[in-house]
């Protein structure tokens, strides 16, 4: 009878060394609250629930703690979330989420108003503010740059960026990334109105022209062209933009349209949740660099709010009355679309019930897009 009764318990034991109870650490029970946070935020907040949601409960299953060669962990050869976890690696996953972008966007407000773009490009000064201080903070050359692509507030391109430059911190740079996306109306607003005067937020910008189709399928054309010659290395992300742009606009290819906006973007931004919340596995992810990151994520998106509504300031000085522009919209040059256009027009009313600048943030908004593509571009080209 002894016998038995210790075969039954050393194999209890034995059991027991292989749950999640016993190789749990305390590294795993923060990244499991901050998963559940990130829950929360997405279901009783609203804040950006299709990503926080796949990203939250992704950093659950990344924070099961389990014995290492049992081919689990998204980090282990072989592992189902390891073979996901390629397309995100290797970039694959990035493109596809901007074909899908381009086929939901509409550029006409930038069209009509090409000066927005300039709104877009002033915007992009978070991304290059980040990367100096991220030098200075001792990050190397190819991890700052992975770590400024935030300020873009694009979480495609932090990723595809970090999966070349600096690949062991792509986790915690594409966490950091779309926290701090779904965070925007919360960290926009107090720079806009620390920036600007009262009678500042009250000017009343023209309505946007009419723009027609032939001059939407020029702009997804030349646009591409034009990019892309500028910035080749910028290829996967601009090509596959304006390429599903090109099916929206060309009016011949919507069933096209509709698969790259609907089902397919769904799909990669499922799996990128799933597999970017999955990487923050405690084991690897808590470290002194990730912390820093996020300081230096909240630091871009500030910088970079501040570089456009600044650069209006600046444009304003020399436009004429009537044609000036509301600095409310610089916010929007971030390329978090429609959020960051959406703050322009909630922090607009509060000042003037009847003040609509959302169609006004769209173009410095959709130009942000392209901003931050060019400028992952071009760090990718400096750096790699």
């Amino acid at each position: 009878m002894g016998t038995f009764f210790d075969f039954i318990s050393d194999h209890l034991m034995q059991f027991l060394q292989f749950t999640a109870f016993a190789n749990m650490t305390i590294g795993h029970v923060i990244m499991i609250s901050i998963g559940l946070y990130f829950i929360y935020l997405a279901i009783a907040k609203e804040f950006e629930p299709m990503l926080l949601v796949p990203i939250g409960f992704g950093i659950l299953v990344g924070n099961v703690a389990f014995a290492p060669g049992y081919q689990i962990g998204i980090y282990e050869t072989g592992s189902v979330l390891n073979y996901l976890y390629f397309g995100v690696l290797n970039g694959i996953y990035p493109p596809l989420i901007f074909l899908g972008i381009g086929a939901m966007t509409d550029f006409s407000a930038l069209i009509s108003n090409p000066k927005l773009i300039l709104i877009g490009a002033a915007a992009q000064l978070g991304i290059f503010g980040a990367y100096s201080i991220a030098l200075a903070l001792g990050y190397s050359s190819a991890e700052a740059g992975a770590i400024g692509i935030i300020g873009g507030a694009d979480g495609p391109t932090a990723i595809f960026l970090a999966s070349k430059l600096a690949p062991e911190l792509l986790g915690a740079i594409a966490i950091s990334a779309y926290s701090y996306m779904a965070l925007v109306p919360v960290i926009q607003p107090p720079v806009m109105r620390l920036l600007t005067t009262h009678k500042e937020r009250l000017i009343r910008m023209k309505p946007p022209r009419v723009v027609s189709r032939i001059e939407k399928v020029i702009f997804a054309i030349a646009g591409m062209l034009l990019t892309t010659f500028i910035v080749p290395s910028g290829m996967p992300l601009l090509g596959m933009l304006f390429f599903g742009n090109l099916l929206r606009e060309s009016g011949v290819t919507k069933r096209l349209a509709d698969t790259a906006k609907g089902p397919m973007i769904d799909v990669v931004t499922i799996l990128i949740g799933l597999t970017v919340g999955a990487s923050t596995q405690a084991t690897t992810f808590l470290t002194l660099k990730s912390v820093g990151i996020f300081a230096l994520g909240a630091a871009s998106f500030v910088i970079a709010t501040f570089g456009g509504v600044m650069f209006v300031k600046i444009i304003n000085l020399f436009l004429k009355e009537g044609n000036k522009m509301n600095p409310l919209i610089g916010n929007a040059g971030v390329s978090a679309v429609p959020d960051s256009a959406r703050v322009s027009q909630v922090v607009g009313l509060e000042y003037d019930k009847t003040n609509h600048l959302l169609m006004h943030a769209m173009g410095p908004n959709v130009a942000g897009v392209i901003g931050s593509a060019v400028a992952a571009g071009v760090l990718l080209s400096f750096l790699a």
